[in-house]
């Protein structure tokens, strides 16, 4: 069974560290994995750190191995651009397919207040699993990365 809890800043890390949930992202993440700066930076977001506007973290254990990250980030906005977004969400790659995900995802809609976006690559297996949650594919985004 799947026990979740919820961090909302950083004096809550007490079973878990903050580089527990970078380097388990950076690994479960597989491909769709971004380096552990950033990951660190949407963490920081998530806990108000260098000017995020909050969210949170849900770690998943089973038999009180850790399962699963989400974090979740507010956006600051309403309406036009959804109140969160789910940016980072992993399984153990040893315990997928056993539905924790879909937990994690129930669980991130049950506690937060107003819509939810998410980034998803088009040939991500995850995609069927958040289209069974109830998301739909409003728009394609795009992007223009300036050169440094």
């Amino acid at each position: 069974m799947l026990k979740v809890r919820q961090i909302n800043n950083e004096q809550e890390l007490t079973d878990i560290s903050r580089d527990d949930i970078i380097n388990f992202l950076y690994a479960h993440l597989d491909r769709f994995r971004d380096d552990k700066v950033s990951i660190g930076k949407c963490l920081d977001y998530a806990f108000k750190i260098n000017g995020g506007t909050g969210g949170f973290v849900l770690a998943g254990y089973v038999d009180g191995r850790l399962a699963g990250i989400v974090i979740m980030n507010k956006t600051g906005m309403q309406g036009f651009i959804p109140e969160n977004v789910l940016v980072y969400i992993a399984v153990d790659a040893d315990m997928r397919g056993k539905g924790i995900g879909k937990r994690l995802i129930e669980e991130v809609i049950n506690r937060v207040d107003g819509d939810i976006k998410l980034h998803v690559e088009y040939d991500n297996p995850a995609k069927n699993l958040y289209e069974r949650a109830g998301f739909t594919n409003k728009y394609a985004e795009m992007r223009f990365t300036k050169n440094k």
